[in-house]
């Protein structure tokens, strides 16, 4: 597609283990959800049981050496000042067994509840049940789109929740605490969530609208001419940039060509019905892609 290329920087361990596990919760959604299948998605984020130089409990519940666990916002260390903003405070250790328990019971329960409505509850009771010391937000965020797989019946996806909550990070906080605290009743949540599933889809629609109007592009100009290693570069750029525009500089620029070449490559453009020219003359001449004729 001549997407552009990122440098070739090899995953960590742990970034490998998050993609396993969203792999796990999305390809075989239809397997059951069990306390041991959890271990393996939270031991997965942390190789050799560390987040960075800190020790982190994998593969189990947290202990009551723990305890309290409390979600507060705020930099560490401003302890008078955090304990007023305590978002809540998850169960204690020894219930913790109950609790996920009674969850996964739920979760694996056939009733009628709406599957998409489940997989926003299911998000909303396993971070705040927090039974992990470490990665209770992605192994939930998993937990939610391991329940959209069974909502859609596939495992095709092309959206993804996870990052959309990742792009949205301070409402998502927003909205769980606000549902967190007080009573039982988790609309606002609810209300949240769907909101950013439909901007989740919304997002992959465009993306692949994006991908379909290159692809469309591209098939146009290689049934039209043949194209040096520049001009693609240039063009990948130019249906990729938010500024179609293109002028002669900006070509020798991103091609790293001298002006003289940029010239002659333009001009082959030009020529192909590729490039249509601006109004204005001389230097400031501004060229943009013809959109494909229609068949």
């Amino acid at each position: 597609m001549g997407m552009e290329t990122k440098p070739d920087i090899s995953p960590g361990r742990d970034m490998e283990g998050a993609v396993e596990m969203m792999l796990d919760a999305t390809q075989n959604y239809t397997g059951r959800l069990t306390a041991d299948r959890l271990f393996g998605w939270q031991s997965s984020l942390f190789p050799g049981g560390r987040n960075g130089l800190r020790p982190v409990l994998v593969g189990e519940w947290r202990t009551p050496a723990m305890d309290p666990v409390q979600v507060i916002p705020g930099p560490v260390g401003r302890d008078a000042i955090r304990r007023k903003n305590i978002h809540f405070e998850a169960p204690i250790a020894d219930r913790l067994p109950a609790e996920v328990a009674a969850f996964l019971g739920w979760f694996e329960n056939t009733d009628r509840i709406d599957p998409v409505l489940r997989a926003g509850i299911a998000h909303f009771w396993f971070v705040t049940v927090h039974p992990f010391e470490d990665g209770n937000g992605r192994v939930s965020r998993a937990i939610a789109d391991m329940a959209l797989a069974r909502a859609d019946k596939s495992a095709m996806r092309f959206y993804s929740m996870s990052r959309q909550i990742e792009a949205e990070k301070k409402q998502y906080y927003l909205a769980l605490e606000e549902s967190q605290k007080g009573t039982l009743d988790i609309t606002r949540w609810l209300s949240w969530f769907l909101g950013c599933l439909d901007r989740a889809l919304l997002s992959a629609e465009a993306s692949l609208a994006r991908i379909v109007g290159k692809s469309a592009v591209w098939e146009w100009i290689n049934h039209t001419t043949s194209l040096n290693d520049r001009q693609r570069l240039v063009i990948n750029t130019l249906l990729d940039d938010a500024d179609p525009g293109l002028s002669t500089s900006r070509y020798a620029k991103l091609a790293k060509c001298s002006l003289d070449t940029a010239l002659r490559d333009i001009k082959l453009l030009l020529d192909a019905g590729i490039l249509i020219s601006g109004t204005s003359g001389g230097r400031s001449t501004r060229y943009q892609l013809q959109s494909p004729p229609r068949d």
